[in-house]
Parts: structure tokens; sequence; C-alpha cells
């Protein structure tokens, strides 16, 4: 009975365990790529990554939270399919046609008052869905591989995006070629936080990302359709044995992955912080960071919160790396070498689980021939 009960605490460390681990190497290889491009600045370099964000006081922290937000709703939407057992690697486009729902109905409804700011994240949220929905029913009723489609449906979302805005006046500035502004009344309230972080650009999309991890974390563990989508990622042949619709909830698994991440898009267009859908051939990257968070925080709703949190951080520390000499690209190549490190927590976490399940299995025996000396 001992050796049963000191098992479980290793059992729940070993996620939290690769996570740590994933995050050392990746501000090791970090620090190492300082010291290449400028030894003698390397150290306060990196040191300024780590405390930047607070150096700068409220405003700060405040930019923290702003650029956690995006990519902690892009990681919680890929991390509730993993846990449904699909792979959302669609967020990028589900963000991008997000942010033209959001964009759209932020220009073109402006009448609708105090609830246009309202309309308008439901509107992103709409587009995110409707983006996850088609590789949910591939998947769900053709077989088709959902990392196919999804692929498929960011390049489709990034190509739509562009041409709508460009070929509709009413949302296109020629001269910056990008989409106008949303009216005022479309922006998001900034809920107090211009009074607790001043001068930050943190808004009240912060805490429509707390209420979405509040939700989808009662939704995967506290009701029977959260245990359905489990049980579907986990076998879906059995479920369907078992009476699950296993087709439904594979579609809807995607389609509230996907709204997710429209939210996310609508979001930053919303902000009033400058961001506008800029017509060029790129994808956006808060989708791939989504991926980053999701498996640096395992998945977990609480997980992906906090990691979402620990990128955003890094992030904003890392732009005042110009004060040492450091330029821009040098920031972005240390912030995706850590984010790429994230990865390796599952693959850490699963060399764990097989030493567990190994030591577990001699454990049995040893306790056994224990026993038989003892009645001896």
């Amino acid at each position: 009975m001992g050796n049963t009960k000191s098992s479980k605490p290793k059992k729940s460390n070993i996620g939290f365990l690769s996570s740590v681990f994933a995050i050392i190497i990746g501000l090791l290889v970090g620090l190492v790529i300082l010291f290449i491009c400028n030894p003698a600045q390397a150290l306060p370099g990196f040191l300024t990554i780590l405390t930047g964000s607070f150096t700068h006081g409220a405003r700060g922290v405040g930019q923290i939270f702003y650029y956690a937000t995006p990519i902690i709703l892009t990681g919680l939407s890929v991390g509730f399919a993993f846990k449904t057992g699909l792979f959302n690697i669609g967020a990028p486009g589900q963000y991008m046609v997000g942010s033209l729902g959001a964009v759209a109905i932020g220009i073109l409804g402006e009448g609708l008052g105090p609830i246009h700011w309202v309309v308008a994240l439901a509107g992103g949220m709409a587009m995110g869905a409707v983006w996850g929905a088609v590789p949910g029913i591939l998947k769900a009723y053709f077989n088709v591989n959902e990392v196919i489609a999804s692929i498929m449906m960011n390049y489709i979302g990034m190509y739509l995006s562009n041409w709508v805005v460009k070929s509709t006046p009413a949302l296109f500035n020629t001269l910056r070629n990008e989409s106008k502004n949303v009216a005022v009344t479309a922006n998001l309230p900034k809920a107090g936080f211009d009074k607790i972080f001043e001068g930050s650009s943190l808004n009240a999309g912060f805490i429509v990302a707390i209420l979405a991890v509040i939700i989808i974390w009662v939704l995967l563990y506290k009701t029977k359709f959260g245990y359905e989508l489990q049980a579907c990622g986990f076998n879906r042949f059995a479920s369907k044995y078992a009476g699950i619709n296993e087709k439904k909830n594979i579609m809807m698994a995607m389609v509230i992955a996907g709204a997710i991440s429209g939210l996310a898009g609508a979001i930053v267009m919303l902000a009033g912080s400058g961001a506008h859908i800029t017509v060029k051939d790129a994808i956006a990257q808060e989708g791939f960071t989504g991926i980053a968070v999701a498996l640096l925080g395992l998945s977990h709703p609480v997980g992906v919160f906090l990691a979402g949190i620990f990128i955003a951080y890094l992030t904003a520390g890392g732009f005042y790396l110009q004060l040492f000499q450091f330029s821009t690209e040098i920031i972005d190549i240390i912030v995706a070498v850590i984010i790429y490190f994230s990865a390796f927590a599952l693959f850490v976490k699963i060399m764990i689980d097989k030493f567990s399940k190994k030591k577990e299995m001699k454990e049995p025996g040893e306790s056994s021939a224990s026993e038989k000396g003892g009645e001896r």
C-alpha cells in the first residue's frame, strides 16, 4: 500500500516537470545565441529578457497580459482539440477569418451602438467556428485527416481575407494596403485596466480570455458532453460502441476549437491598438504560437493560460534587448527557439510515462518477494 501511495504524486508531477525541463532548455539555447551574437552584452541582455517587463512598471505588466490574450485563446483552441483526439493546426486560418468577421462588423455595423463590440466579437467567433467546422465534417464523415484539411484551410482563409478586404472599398485603406479602422463603438472597453496598468494596451479582451479558459475547463471536466468529447479522443470506435455519436462529437470539437481561435483574432482587431488586416501573403503567427502554448501547457486549460502568460512575458521582455545592441531579429530568434523547445515537453512526458510504467511493473514483483520472505 505504501508503494501505491508514493507513486501518485510522482505521476501528477510528470507533466509539470516536462514543461519546466523544456523551458530551461529553451532559455539556455537563447543564452547561447546571445553569446554568439554579442558576448559582452549577452548576460545583461539575458537578464533583460527575464526581468525587462517588470522594470517598466505597471505598463510593462499590462503589456504582458495584452500580448498573452490572443495566444492564450489560440493555445486553448489547439489544446481543446488535443483533448478530443484532434490536431487543430488550422488555428491560424480560424484566427484570420475571425479577424475578418470582426473587422467587417466593426466597420459596417456602426449603428449597433453600445453592443457593437459584442456583436463584432460574436461575428469573429462565428467565422472561426465555420472555418473549424469544415475539417471537422471532413474528418467525421469522410475520414479526411484533419491536419491536411486544416493546413489547406489556413491558406484559403488567408487569401479569402485578403481578397474580401481589398475588393471591398468600405473596408480597404488603399494608401496603407490594409483594412480601415473599426468604429469607436467597436473597440473593446478598457474595463478599468487603463487606470491599473496606465499606458498599456490591455483591455476587456483579457477578461474574455479568462472566461473562455473557465468555460472550457468546466465543459471538459464537469459535463457529460465534455466526457463524450474526451472519450471519442481516446477511442472513437469504442465510443461508438458505447452509444456515443462520435461523428457529431468530432465535428463539434472542431467547431468549438475554431470559435475560440476566431475569438482571438477578433479581440486583436478590436483592441483599439492599431491592429489591422494587412493584405500580404503571411499566415497569422499567433495561431502557430498557440500550438506551442498548448504543448507547453499540456493541453489543460489552466496550463495553457499559464503557458500563454509565460510566452508573452518573454516576448515583452525581449523588446528591450535593443538597449544592449541586439537587433529585433535576434529577439524573434530567441522567442522562436524557446517556443520550438516547448514542443519537446510532449516527448519528455512520453519518455517519463514509459519509465514510470516500467518501474511500476517491477514494484509488484519486489513486494511479493518480500512478502514471501516474511512468511518464511
